[in-house]
């Protein structure tokens, strides 16, 4: 059983670093044509396209703000221009804690900005593709939530998960929705996970230390574990599978 997405147009949001690059290298180096997509690093989009072509792949860069519908629709239109047709898999990686703020210190900006960038951007990144999809029959749809969806995250992000949880059941929803159009839609859920800008930001080495000594695989999880199931979901071998959510979390939250 080879995974072949030959002929597969992707769009992986947030793609210019950690786990949305690792998941944009994986659908290349497997043969789907890749649109990357950052929202400020531009010469990170850059790197991660030109080593999608340094391979013998197809890739673009497309700079836009997944929070603003005008920018997700523009950002869909340049993406099947420059890759010659209509989107077969999005990724819905885009998503940020924001920073961590206690409830009794949560602000209306603040709780709009992590619902947009988590649960908005998926919502309607979704519908400006689904058009598409339904005209061919044929879509995969994997939405990135996160463990604290099922056990509320760690102090200050009590928000985030509540975002992250909205995006898990909006994601069986939808995959009730469309798939008599031939489009499944997924999740994947990932726990502590390095080398990515969340953990970089918001975690000390003292509670990763802290955390990974709860993990039963007794390590942090990688972009590529998460990538590895990103690509299960967008093949065919995942043609039986959806409104489903795969756990990537080394045993920490077993269900």
């Amino acid at each position: 059983m080879n995974i072949n997405l030959t002929g597969k147009i992707a769009l992986v949001t947030g793609s210019n670093a950690g786990i949305g690059r690792a998941i944009a290298l994986a659908l290349a180096s497997n043969g789907a044509k890749v649109g990357v997509n950052c929202l400020n690093n531009v010469a990170q989009g850059q790197e991660v396209v030109a080593e999608i072509q340094a391979a013998g792949g197809e890739a673009v860069l497309v700079q836009a703000d997944v929070t603003s519908i005008e920018q997700i629709d523009r950002l869909v239109s340049e993406v099947e221009q420059a890759l010659g047709g209509t989107i077969d898999i999005l990724v819905n990686n885009a998503g940020h804690l924001v920073q961590r703020v206690a409830n009794s210190e949560m602000f209306e900006e603040m709780y709009d900005r992590i619902m947009d960038v988590n649960l908005k951007s998926t919502v309607f990144m979704c519908k400006r593709v689904l058009a598409g999809m339904k005209a061919k029959g044929y879509g995969r749809i994997v939405n990135m939530t996160s463990v604290a969806a099922h056990n509320g995250g760690g102090p200050g992000s009590s928000v985030y998960a509540a975002s992250k949880a909205a995006v898990l059941t909006y994601s069986k929803g939808l995959a009730k929705e469309v798939a008599a159009s031939g489009i499944t839609v997924n999740n994947v859920s990932p726990g502590f996970i390095g080398n990515t800008m969340f953990h970089a930001t918001f975690t000390t080495d003292a509670a990763r230390t802290a955390t990974i000594t709860g993990i039963p695989l007794q390590r942090e999880g990688t972009p590529d574990d998460v990538a590895g199931a990103v690509l299960y979901l967008a093949s065919n071998l995942a043609s039986y599978v959806t409104g489903e959510t795969i756990e990537i979390n080394g045993g920490m939250m077993m269900r």
